[in-house]
């Protein structure tokens, strides 16, 4: 025989009673006004799930939140009304948006980073890439060059023109040497290639020298004097050849060397050309070594067809027998 205990409670409108059936069980009924059926629960240890207290909650979820705008207007006042639960799912929801957007901000900041950073080591593989195949083409023009075995074949078949500029910023640390050094090797090059064809090299004429330079007594007359270059006689009209390459800063008469050109050569260098029959050559004209810049003749103070050929180094005249030896 069970024990039965009952408990009957009434608060307002809502009858709770409840029997205990043993092993610690209270069945539990309730009866209220609005929904007359008998709702029974069952509680274990003293437990009991509240009805009320959760229609109380929804109760109030669904209590509207009434909101009234106040035009400045003379417009009569209109409010809204929004039950409190949807209030809380807004903000929630916006919470929610927030969050996203801010996380979709910082993943698309990251991407344009990202971005950015691929195209950096781009551009640095271009440059060094670039820069490979720059040094590639030195190296083949430098065993070219240095096939030819000797330094007036090389200066005189060097290609002077710039091949781009080799950026080493772009470059691993074991390639900035060598590129240094292939430029140091291109610009020593280049200058050598400059004082080559800018210094005087081999005789003016096809002939033979009358004349050398220094000492020696004066034609025509007893005494000596200093001979400040070298004559070479040859048969009138023979053609005259520049000796190097330059400009001509004179071409015309000049009283006892008769027709006289000047050649300005750089590096210090000048070069003087008299007794010339005929004058090919303007003044401001650029000559290169081997050129035909006047003919042989005997205008002037002369003896009789030739060429006196004179060099100056530095304002100071020198021995043109040391620069017609000359050849490497």
């Amino acid at each position: 025989m069970v024990d039965v205990k009952t408990r009957l409670s009434i608060a307002g409108s809502i009858i709770a009673f409840s029997q205990f059936s043993g092993a610690g069980l209270y069945h539990n009924y309730f009866y209220t006004a609005e929904h007359p059926a008998v709702m029974p629960i069952v509680r274990r240890g003293g437990k009991v799930l509240d009805f009320c207290r959760i229609k109380g909650w929804v109760k109030n979820g669904l209590t509207p939140i009434t909101i009234m705008l106040i035009p400045h207007s003379h417009r009569n006042a209109f409010n809204i009304q929004i039950p409190l639960f949807v209030i809380l799912i807004t903000l929630i929801l916006s919470c929610v948006g927030v969050v996203s957007v801010f996380s979709m901000a910082a993943k698309t900041a990251e991407y344009y980073r990202l971005q950015d950073q691929v195209g950096y080591y781009a551009r640095e593989f271009q440059e060094i890439r670039s820069s490979i195949t720059a040094l590639k083409e030195d190296e083949l023009t430098f065993k070219k060059l240095f096939s030819l075995g000797s330094r007036k074949a090389v200066l005189e078949n060097m290609d002077i023109s710039d091949s781009g500029s080799i950026d080493l910023e772009a470059l691993k640390l074991d390639m900035k040497k060598t590129i240094e050094t292939v430029g140091e090797i291109k610009d020593y090059l280049h200058e050598q290639r400059d004082i080559h064809l800018s210094t005087p090299q081999g005789p003016p004429t096809n002939g033979h020298v009358s004349s050398f330079f220094g000492v020696r007594q004066k034609p025509g007359h007893r005494y000596r004097e200093f001979h400040s270059g070298m004559d070479w006689a040859a048969p009138s009209g023979t053609p005259v050849t520049a000796t190097a390459d330059g400009i001509v800063s004179f071409s015309g008469r000049s009283g006892a060397n008769g027709n006289l050109i000047v050649l300005e050569h750089g590096r210090g260098y000048s070069t003087f050309f008299a007794h010339n029959r005929k004058n090919l050559v303007k003044v401001g004209q650029k000559v290169r070594r081997g050129d035909t810049i006047g003919y042989v003749g005997s205008t002037g103070n002369s003896t009789g067809p030739h060429v006196h050929y004179e060099i100056w180094e530095n304002g100071h005249a020198v021995n043109p027998a040391t620069y017609i030896k000359y050849e490497e």
